[in-house]
């Protein structure tokens, strides 16, 4: 089943997106579920290179033992992936039951060349994660 436009207008990434971009992106993502407690990905693993948007759930980040974030409906992670294609920087384990989007990075750079607002947004945020 693929995304929707609805889950992904909630990311800040793509909020400068018409609702046909929206929906076009929203094509390109697979729906995925886990249980509390699975990790989604794991830091230092190739589990496939992939962008998450969480639609519904809670999930931690974590590295090394410390929790760096808990994020909700909304929230994303594998950016880095998009961009690296390395091994992942941090786990992300279900809090409770979630549903998130998944694209891969094959699609989503099909979309990204499509839609270099999207990309400088990506670049942007990118930036900031480093800067800190």
């Amino acid at each position: 089943m693929a995304g929707t436009a609805d889950d992904l207008q909630r990311v800040d990434l793509f909020s400068g997106l018409s609702r046909r971009q929206l929906q076009k992106l929203a094509s390109s993502f697979r729906e995925r579920r886990f249980a509390p407690g699975h990790e989604i990905v794991r830091k230092g693993a190739m589990s496939g290179i992939g962008f998450f948007v969480l639609a519904e759930g809670d999930a931690t980040v974590s590295s090394g033992g410390k929790k760096l974030a808990t994020l909700g409906p909304g929230g994303y992670f594998g950016e880095f992936a998009l961009i690296l294609e390395e091994e992942r920087t941090a786990t992300v384990t279900a809090q409770t039951d979630v549903r998130c989007l998944e694209i891969s990075f094959p699609d989503f750079r099909k979309f990204a060349h499509a839609n270099p607002d999207v990309t400088w947004k990506l670049l942007q945020h990118v930036a900031s994660l480093v800067r800190r």
